[in-house]
């Protein structure tokens, strides 16, 4: 919704980007969207035009596999996920149980239990997830989104799959990603950026500007995604930016001319 919907690249957007690095500015694509790793969005991206780097990546997969790894080392986790994501957490070296589409061996339950974007949904995972839970597994999320913007339409996200494990259960996960603040400490970490150097750009006010207004981060929404003028003005004052434009385009005309 901020740089691309779909398979279509939004105009100006490249050349956006392209304006940003030739002026000195670094660059970071953050994406809540953990069903992908980022060697795929770092192919998918460089098919548009945006020319990434391999650290100019990053997930809210990414920044919950660090809290495992660095806050709950040698725990194990349950992950209702992609295969992709599955295989991400048991290449970082997570202790993961059950095989990359959630099956499990009788009699396992683990510490805890991740959910997140999963386009391999099962009734099975549901059921597995809310079980372990039930049982006492601490329950996490890569982040909230409810849907994820598609050319058309919208898809349940992972704040979807997370909220029919909260009805079940009565546990509400931890979240990671955007707006939480491990997602901003982790993205100055990554960059070695000042968060006050930095400017947060995205289309939904309740992940990428609140993320901003949270952490002290400069934040400016574009109208190309999930965000209208309607939900601009209802929105609540830390849901709020600080610019505001139609689009990248109006954006670099502004830094650039």
């Amino acid at each position: 919704g901020t740089i691309y919907l779909g398979e279509r690249v939004f105009p100006e957007a490249a050349a956006f980007i392209r304006r940003l690095r030739e002026n000195g500015k670094r660059v970071l694509f953050f994406t809540n969207n953990a069903s992908r790793t980022p060697e795929f969005y770092m192919v998918r991206l460089s098919g548009m035009g945006f020319e990434p780097k391999r650290t100019e990546i990053m997930t809210s997969g990414d920044v919950t596999a660090a809290y495992l790894l660095s806050e709950r080392e040698g725990k194990s986790v349950y992950t209702v996920g992609t295969p992709e994501l599955v295989r991400s957490f048991r290449k970082a070296g997570i202790k993961v149980v059950g095989d990359d589409y959630g099956a499990v061996e009788p009699g396992v339950t683990p510490d805890i239990v991740v959910t997140s974007f999963d386009t391999t949904l099962t009734y099975e995972k549901l059921r597995n997830a809310c079980t372990f839970v039930d049982r006492g597994a601490e329950y996490l999320s890569t982040h909230p989104d409810l849907n994820c913007p598609c050319e058309d339409g919208t898809l349940p996200d992972s704040g979807s799959i997370a909220a029919a494990v909260t009805a079940s259960t009565g546990k509400v996960p931890t979240y990671f990603g955007k707006p939480e603040k491990t997602c901003a400490d982790m993205i100055a970490r990554h960059t070695g950026a000042d968060k006050a150097d930095i400017l947060m750009i995205g289309d939904r006010l309740y992940t990428d500007i609140a993320t901003g207004r949270r952490a002290g981060i400069s934040t400016a929404l574009v109208l190309t995604g999930e965000t209208d003028e309607a939900m601009l003005a209802a929105a609540p004052e830390e849901q709020r930016p600080d610019f505001v434009f139609s689009d990248l385009g109006e954006l670099s005309q502004l830094m650039f001319g």
